[in-house]
């Protein structure tokens, strides 16, 4: 396994990619290429949480897929320069698939609460214009083939989660959250989406994701969703691993996700 943290993916921030990465072996399907998945922790915009980063990774690559995590740039950074900096990573992934083994059409990004609001955004814009400037290159580089959304934080409307666009926006709250609203951007080149989320998430309620598929069914863009009845905000994986010190995060109602999340993978990307 390759453990290797890459920094350098823009020349303006000091975002890094942390890499988890499976040889081959001549003994097991020497030629083997895997899906990629490129994880994006929570934190509100504000810091990144270590429960979303490495034991997500080590889960993915529990189920055969080479794994990522982004540590991108949060407050006082502001949009959209977390944004180039997933679009950079997932380039880099891509570019570099063979020495990686990874299939380049099937790389998904993956973001747990305000990390779901940078995957996802890139799944809605990754044809835009701007960041083919910003890049200098063709957008089909960072295009995602999939999402993986847990208890995203997608809207700024009423029930939105206002604080993470605070953080994201600084002085441009007022005029710019709107826009960045990402049910109102889906489109017909948006990639298949995995969501998860908990009725009792009292923090990022789950209208977030119930208003983004259902902008996704408008579109006819294939999705899987789950609501899980029990457990608060920013589980993880759910499970004694993943808890913090208070034993928050323990919830064996969604301990499940990872395998209809990977099942999801195998099935449809």
């Amino acid at each position: 396994m390759i453990h290797e943290k890459r920094t350098a993916l823009l020349p303006e921030s000091q975002a890094s990619l942390t890499t988890y990465v499976m040889e081959n072996s001549p003994e097991m399907e020497p030629d083997r290429v895997r899906p990629a998945v490129i994880i994006c922790p929570g934190g509100g915009y504000e810091m990144l949480s270590d429960r979303e980063a490495e034991p997500i990774a080590i889960k993915m690559m529990s189920f055969g897929f080479q794994a990522f995590v982004l540590h991108y740039s949060i407050k006082p950074a502001v949009y959209p320069l977390a944004l180039k900096e997933l679009a950079a990573a997932v380039r880099l992934v891509r570019t570099n698939h063979e020495v990686w083994h990874v299939d380049p059409e099937k790389i998904i990004v993956a973001g747990f609460s305000a990390g779901g609001h940078l995957a996802t955004n890139l799944g809605v814009s990754w044809q835009q214009p701007f960041l083919a400037e910003a890049l200098q290159g063709a957008n089909e580089e960072w295009r995602p083939n999939g999402l993986l959304l847990s208890y995203p934080v997608l809207s700024s409307g009423e029930l939105g989660h206002q604080d993470s666009f605070r953080s994201l926006l600084a002085d441009r709250y007022e005029t710019e959250k709107a826009a960045l609203s990402l049910e109102t951007l889906v489109n017909e080149q948006t990639p298949p989406t995995f969501l998860w989320h908990t009725l009792e998430d009292g923090l990022v309620l789950a209208e977030n994701s119930l208003l983004f598929a259902e902008q996704l069914r408008k579109f006819n863009i294939p999705y899987e969703l789950h609501i899980f009845p029990r457990g608060g905000h920013g589980l993880s994986l759910g499970t004694p691993e993943t808890a913090n010190g208070n034993q928050h995060g323990i919830e064996a109602s969604v301990v499940r996700w990872p395998e209809l999340f990977a099942d999801w993978v195998r099935w449809n990307i």
